[in-house]
């Protein structure tokens, strides 16, 4: 590539990003060496790209990234969590000249993108919700993910201020940490509003259930619960439940407004454009690979859905007021004295975790108030 093309590529890209092409970019330097060709970015996602959730959220901001130059993506849909994800990764490196791989699906990690960074160390791994370690995983391996928890809080807020019960309910697929601590935040925050509420949680087993997750889901409204949310691949069985037996719903991922026009309150949604395009950032200016990025609300990580037409103004003035603290990093969720449902004090009187602590990424509990078990 000659100087005056590389000149005329970086003012094509500086114009795109001053355009604001996407809420959250952020400029490139062009740091690849002249020859180069296109960066080939390689994404892989467990679902389809169309299912109201999870795998919908990682495509929304694969097609902001489609867009900026210099970049080429290959996608590939329905891999499932086993050696078929070796394969397609391989297949990406080895057809496409992928250099740069985001593995979406958290089953990805360990061992397969584990596996696959040791074999090809001159290739960039970025996993989504994995929790990578300095001195135990490879250098070429990255951890992204997002405190979605400040938006489930959200999400308690309005459930507990339309519920007349106050009884909640969570469906989910898998007590893993990242799991019950957007379980444990939606309790904290529907105990803001009403520190009787309650969340019966029933865990499906997998990602992807939808018979499961439309039994839970009519379980707990038979068990007297009113507001519905989840943490499943797709929430649009359980949404669409909600609607359809009068009850309101509160969704996850990404926006499923469209499927419940009455119930809908609100949702907590991925915003993947902002880590996305830092990790290319990286790349392409052959910086070290970002091993651990993390970001909430104020980093654009992560975004509430706007409100449905049943949250009530009240609702709205204190959810408004919580997420306005959030975005200063002056609300921290998980402050002691904090007892599980066991009995068992898990975060001490006076003690605050922060975000970023460790503890919260290995959480291990349900707290009391929650209705099941791990």
């Amino acid at each position: 590539m000659s100087a005056s093309r590389i000149q005329s590529h970086r003012r094509n890209l500086l114009r795109l990003l001053g355009a604001g092409a996407a809420t959250h970019m952020l400029p490139f330097g062009i740091g690849r060496a002249a020859a180069a060709d296109k960066l080939v970015v390689g994404v892989i996602y467990v679902g389809p790209r169309d299912d109201f959730g999870y795998n919908q959220a990682q495509a929304q901001a694969v097609a902001v990234i489609k867009k900026l130059p210099g970049v080429k993506v290959i996608e590939e849909e329905k891999v499932p969590e086993t050696v078929a994800v070796q394969k397609t990764m391989e297949a990406m490196i080895n057809q496409d000249k992928a250099t740069l791989i985001f593995a979406t699906s958290f089953g990805y990690f360990d061992p397969h993108v584990l596996k696959m960074a040791e074999k090809y160390p001159n290739v960039r791994f970025a996993h989504c919700g994995g929790l990578w370690t300095e001195g135990k995983h490879p250098k070429n391996v990255g951890s992204f993910f997002g405190y979605i928890d400040e938006c489930q809080y959200l999400n308690g807020i309005a459930a507990a201020s339309a519920s007349k019960g106050k009884k909640l309910g969570f469906i989910a697929a898998k007590p893993i940490p990242q799991v019950l601590r957007n379980i444990n935040a939606f309790l904290l925050g529907a105990r803001s509003v009403d520190p009787k509420a309650t969340v019966r949680v029933i865990f499906t087993g997998d990602w992807s259930l939808p018979v499961k997750e439309a039994e839970a889901a009519n379980s707990l409204i038979d068990q007297g619960v009113d507001v519905l949310t989840c943490h499943v691949d797709s929430p649009k069985v359980i949404v669409e439940t909600a609607e359809r037996r009068g009850a309101f719903s509160c969704g996850y991922h990404a926006s499923q407004a469209k499927l419940a026009p009455k119930g809908y309150l609100t949702g907590a949604e991925w915003d993947w454009q902002t880590p996305y395009t830092q990790i290319i950032k990286a790349t392409i200016e052959g910086k070290p690979m970002v091993n651990f990025l993390r970001g909430g609300l104020k980093d654009g990580f992560v975004k509430p859905s706007p409100f449905g037409p049943a949250v009530s103004a009240e609702a709205r003035k204190k959810s408004d007021a919580v997420k306005a603290a959030m975005m200063k990093g002056d609300f921290p969720i998980f402050k002691g004295p904090l007892v599980d449902n066991t009995g068992k004090t898990v975060v001490a009187a006076g003690k605050v975790l922060g975000q970023q602590d460790p503890l919260l990424e290995g959480m291990n509990y349900l707290l009391d108030g929650v209705i099941g078990q791990i």
